[in-house]
């Protein structure tokens, strides 16, 4: 089992999804967990890195993660924001979003990250600014509880994003996104050389931007 959240202080886990794709808006997560979790919970071994359940388990353990978290918070950045100051700022920037939604419900003290990067965080509504303190962990949603859930509320949230939007738009169908969500697998790659890019499309990706200089393949 992970970490269980420390009870030193305040702890708030964050991890992101979607930094990869060439399609749609990065999303992070934010959440804090209770330090009183029981072990003999039948979901709370489940709570682990995203990447390491099936999409079945990921829905049936985000909802134990929403029921048990005393908060937590979803953060986008748009394809738009990706284009104009590149994915690693935007995707500080849904870190920032989703701190936000979780500070107005509780006042964390300590930030934990997966990954070795992040912007350093302010405390909403102070004068002079107070940082949070914070630790960047490399595979932290493998060891940390509160971000192995965020890394779940992130990825199930992007997911079904991705779903809806095509649900919304059927002429997204032809690129595959409800099977990927927006990775550059052949056959995304195929459909992008067959009909372009759409405006949900990261342009400053290479892939994409490959194939707009280039332009679709005309039968």
């Amino acid at each position: 089992m992970l970490k269980l959240p420390s009870t030193n202080y305040i702890e708030v886990g964050v991890d992101e999804a979607g930094r990869g794709p060439l399609f749609g808006p990065v999303v992070a997560a934010a959440c804090v967990l209770p330090t009183n979790l029981s072990e003999n919970d039948s979901l709370l071994s489940y709570v682990k890195d995203s990447k390491k359940l099936t999409e079945k388990k990921r829905n049936e353990v985000v909802k134990y993660i929403k029921e048990k978290a005393i908060a937590y918070g979803i953060g986008e950045a748009s394809v738009q924001e990706i284009d104009t100051i590149n994915i690693l700022q935007a995707n500080f920037r849904a870190m920032h979003r989703a701190l936000d939604q979780v500070y107005e419900k509780i006042q964390f003290e300590h930030i934990i990250v997966d990954g070795p990067h992040f912007k350093r965080y302010i405390k909403p509504n102070t004068n002079p600014p107070v940082l949070v303190p914070y630790t960047t962990i490399p595979q932290g949603d493998a060891q940390y509880m509160n971000i192995a859930a965020a890394s779940i509320l992130a990825k199930t949230y992007r997911d079904n994003l991705i779903i809806q939007m095509v649900n919304d738009d059927p002429s997204l169908e032809k690129y595959g996104l409800k099977s990927h969500k927006g990775y550059g697998t052949k056959k995304h790659m195929d459909a992008l050389k067959e009909y372009g890019a759409t405006p949900h499309h990261r342009k400053s990706f290479a892939p994409v931007a490959n194939v707009i200089a280039t332009g679709p393949i005309r039968n």
